[in-house]
């Protein structure tokens, strides 16, 4: 059964610029009122990026910074409080911006369980996810944490839920491309069953917590798209101006999920700002490509897509970022009415 969103609803993939919750989530409701997400502000510092936030929802497990990233701890300290506080004031003007909007359906985006075990560290310095006790730990708090999470979030703001799992270092982790502690090395690649499993444990309990497609976003130039529909992806988030000269045997894997239902969170507007002004036609280009070239009718688009920015938006000036926002919502609309140009 095809996943479902909002007809002509557009998104972001979550971060934005700026260290002001208030006036992000300000901006997010008003430019994207048919699927509005929880906006993230890295340029706050640690803690407020994408693994210190999700961290902040774990369940029974705590991490602290280290002059190498995130390490798990015994009790939470004053880096796991910062990253709970952030997300608290976060929540908060959420729920204040969309008091007199009122969507029906809201996004969340927490870090899937790969890249979150990739990036924090056991006490002695591996990585969690070369532990498998640990890997099954963080894999189960996290799911919990989400569950959590939604609820309150579904409390806060009396919309549904959808979640979207970013996954940026899968494709290294299948890759065996991550470096050891010591630099010298690499640790061994995971195989794709054993990710695929790991995966499907944190979308069933996303899906099962919401009620909704479930969404990953991995914004590298070809995502295991495969793998992640093999896990019970609802939907795909994926970087569209990166797949022209795809191999077939890639796109092949596009076509099928396409035809299977999947939904395909397209991004399609830089995520910085532009060296030239982009016209609507520029932006929704990379998409008619590839629905022309996988067969389609471009009709699949107003049911099957969902415009984003290329990734988020962190980098970008407000004034991008809200133009970008702008643009993806007008290219939500063209996809179930387009211009005649088209």
């Amino acid at each position: 059964m095809p996943a479902q969103f909002p007809a002509a609803a557009a998104t972001a993939i979550g971060s934005m610029p700026g260290t002001d919750p208030v006036e992000a989530a300000a901006v997010v409701v008003g430019e994207l009122p048919d699927l509005p997400h929880l906006p993230e502000l890295p340029r706050r510092g640690l803690g407020a990026d994408l693994v210190g936030r999700t961290a902040a929802l774990l369940v029974d497990l705590a991490v602290e910074v280290v002059p190498s990233a995130y390490r798990v701890t015994t009790r939470p300290g004053t880096d796991h409080r910062t990253a709970v506080d952030h997300l608290r004031r976060d929540l908060d003007a959420f729920e204040e911006a969309v008091e007199q909007a009122r969507p029906g359906l809201v996004k969340v985006q927490v870090a899937g369980p790969w890249t979150l075990t990739s990036e924090v560290e056991l006490p002695r310095g591996h990585r969690v996810l070369t532990d498998q006790g640990a890997l099954r730990d963080f894999t189960e708090s996290l799911a919990e944490g989400l569950t959590r999470h939604v609820a309150e979030v579904r409390k806060r703001t009396g919309a549904e839920v959808v979640v979207q799992l970013d996954e940026p270092s899968l494709p290294a982790v299948l890759a065996g491309a991550l470096r050891t502690p010591s630099g010298l090395s690499t640790v061994p690649a995971v195989a794709d069953p054993d990710a695929r499993d790991v995966l499907a444990a944190v979308i069933d309990a996303a899906r099962a917590a919401t009620n909704q497609p479930v969404i990953v976003h991995c914004c590298a130039p070809r995502p295991p798209v495969a793998l992640f529909r093999g896990a019970g992806a609802d939907a795909v988030a994926l970087d569209a101006t990166l797949l022209e000269g795809t191999p077939a045997v890639y796109t092949d894997q596009l076509g099928e999920a396409w035809d299977d239902g999947c939904v395909f969170l397209l991004g399609l507007l830089p995520s910085t700002d532009p060296k030239r002004p982009l016209t609507l036609h520029d932006a929704a280009r990379p998409a008619l490509e590839l629905v022309d070239r996988l067969g389609f009718p471009r009709t699949i688009l107003a049911d099957r897509a969902v415009p984003t920015p290329t990734c988020g938006l962190s980098g970008a000036t407000a004034g991008w970022a809200r133009r970008a926002l702008e643009l993806a919502r007008d290219l939500g609309k063209a996809f179930v009415e387009p211009p005649e140009s088209w």
